[in-house]
């Protein structure tokens, strides 16, 4: 897993090499701070996406890492979709944020605005995270990864795109109230960006609306690349460019498929009393209806206990073991029918 991870950074850092030139870096200095930040953006995003999807069947496993594109199978499903979100919306983000935190040469706040008239009792001020400036960086990084152009290519770069579009729909005004005696007669305000969970929460919801394209998917034939940007504009018309868009249906994520990289659900944790609904039917979902038994084992947890403040300043800690009763999916003896029949049915499912 380790080494998908290091092959998509790598992956990132070879495109630098053709695009570095074309836009604001202007040496190795520069180039290396903004591949940082790009490599960190990444890892954000895939962070997110494990999260949104801890209690799926499909949950964002180690080898999505190489993305849909590079290096193996060139798949365009719902979940791949959000992963190209997730991903530039990771880049773009650690780009913006860096950059309004001024750990980034040539480039600072988005100051375009400051004194601007923006509503009654407020005019623009403050530091406006400059997102312009991620977006523009991440699409030289990442969308640069895709060469292509068939319909996978073209669907990716559309997702990349809606990622990017998740952190402006996401952004918030903030402000900062001046007057006599804090009257707040006026107001300076600025727009800043959300967290990124709530970036995580939009695009999660953006992935249970997905839209499937009926196109060809084959790759363009020499000579015939215009009249595939034609069938694709044609299809992508009346699409939102928000919107994700995929043009497979997802495999059977139960069954382990290790070409994918898949392991399916057997031997998955899933949470018996859990915070929410969706987590109390964890088990149903990634056991029962895959055909699995849920079992119950101890588990010993170490955590940290009877913590203490000493003057000055350091915090001490004991370890404390606690043990759990955590339950997992498996296998059912041989002979025994699955529960509900759910062996015919979890395909229907969503993953």
């Amino acid at each position: 897993p380790r080494k998908h991870l290091l092959s998509y950074y790598h992956s990132f850092a070879k495109v630098a090499n053709v695009t570095v030139n074309n836009f604001l870096m202007t040496g190795p200095k520069a180039f290396l701070t903004y591949a940082s930040s790009v490599q960190s953006g990444a890892q954000r995003g895939i962070q997110e996406c494990k999260h949104q999807f801890a209690l799926h069947k499909w949950n964002c496993p180690e080898r999505t890492l190489h993305m849909s594109t590079h290096n193996g199978i060139r798949s365009a499903t719902r979940e791949t979709s959000f992963v190209h979100a997730i991903s530039a919306a990771g880049v773009m983000y650690t780009l913006t944020k860096n950059c309004s935190m001024g750990d980034l040469e040539n480039c600072g706040c988005d100051d375009s605005r400051i004194g601007q008239a923006g509503g009654k009792g407020w005019i623009w001020g403050g530091c406006s995270d400059n997102v312009e400036f991620g977006e523009n960086i991440s699409k030289q990084f990442v969308d640069a990864l895709e060469n292509g152009h068939d319909s996978r290519a073209a669907v990716n770069l559309h997702n990349n795109e809606a990622g990017r579009l998740a952190i402006m729909a996401t952004m918030r005004k903030a402000c900062k109230c001046h007057g006599v005696s804090g009257s707040c007669s006026i107001q300076t305000c600025w727009m800043q960006l959300a967290d990124f969970r709530e970036v995580g929460n939009y695009l999660k919801l953006k992935h249970e609306q997905a839209k499937k394209l009926e196109v060809d998917k084959r790759p363009a034939r020499v000579g015939n690349i215009a009249d595939n940007r034609g069938t694709l504009a044609r299809s992508l018309g009346g699409i939102a460019k928000t919107e994700l868009i995929y043009l497979e249906d997802s495999p059977d994520y139960c069954i382990q498929n290790l070409s994918l990289g898949y392991q399916g659900t057997e031997g998955r944790e899933c949470v018996k009393r859990g915070r929410n609904r969706w987590e109390k039917k964890s088990c149903r979902r990634l056991c029962h209806e895959c055909g699995l038994k849920v079992v119950e084992k101890r588990v010993e947890v170490v955590s940290s206990c009877n913590c203490k403040f000493h003057w000055c300043c350091t915090v001490k800690c004991q370890k404390c073991t606690q043990t759990v009763m955590k339950f997992y999916c498996a296998r059912r003896p041989a002979g025994r029918k699955p529960h509900n029949k759910s062996r015919r049915k979890h395909h229907m499912r969503r993953p």
